[in-house]
Formats: structure tokens, sequence, C-alpha cells
């Protein structure tokens, strides 16, 4: 019955707020590898690195490439990082984790700063500037 209930309100969230609670799940799931390579489960270390990798490719799946160049500073910083939690399940190394959880964590700190605020229409500078991006990038 509680899992009913936990998806019936993650389909009640927006997809901003779905996106917030993804990082919170991927920093969490790193804070948990780490604990597991320290304690020397390396098996569940495996997992929970394998979990935030796949958060990260969903991650990256969402992104809507229309909005501009964000978008595409964010896919770089999301396979940066799964290159990096790569390479830190071969090595078992805490330390690379740790940094690809600070970048996470400035990122999730930032987009929850950004549901707080109202959303503002986009003026027609934004629009003009808008479709340039999107004509620049068809026209390539």
């Amino acid at each position: 019955m509680s899992d009913f209930l936990t998806k019936e309100m993650i389909y009640q969230k927006s997809s901003q707020e779905i996106t917030a609670l993804l990082y919170e799940s991927c920093i969490t799931s790193l804070e948990e590898a780490i604990e597991y390579i320290n304690g020397k489960d390396f098996i569940i270390a495996n997992q929970k690195l394998q979990k935030a990798n796949d958060i990260l490719h969903r991650l990256g799946a969402g992104l809507n490439y229309e909005a501009g160049i964000v978008s595409d500073q964010l896919d770089a910083i999301y396979n940066y990082s799964a290159d990096k939690l790569f390479e830190a399940n071969l090595t078992k190394d805490p330390s690379i984790i740790k940094e690809v959880i600070a970048i996470l964590e400035d990122i999730s700190k930032a987009w929850n700063e950004a549901l707080k605020k109202p959303k503002q229409p986009i003026n027609a500078n934004r629009q003009k500037a808008m479709a340039y991006e999107k004509n620049v990038l068809i026209d390539q």
C-alpha cells in the first residue's frame, strides 16, 4: 500500500520536482557507496554506484536541448560525472565519488533555488535569442 502511495505522490510532482528528487537520490546513493567502500563491502558499493550512474543517464535523457546552452552544459557535466563514477567503481576511490557529490550538490542547490522562484514569462528579446539558437543548431 505504501508503495502505491509513493508512486501516486510521484505522479503528482512536476518534472522539475522529479529532477530535484533525482539529484537527491543520486547524492544519497553516492554517500552510501562511500560508506560501503570504507566498510570493504564492494558488492553493495558497486550497486550504489551503478544506481547513481543510472540516475545521471536519466537526467541526461530528460534534458530539453531547445532550452539553450545550459542543456548542453548539463549534458557535459552528467557525462563527466558518469565517467568519474565508472573510474571510482573500478578503483573504489572515495575521493572521486566526493568530487562528483560536490558537483551534484552545487547543481542541486541551484536547481532548488530556481524552483522557489516564480515562473516569469519569456520576454520578446529572449524569444528571439532562443529562436536564433534553435536555428543555429539546426543549420549545423
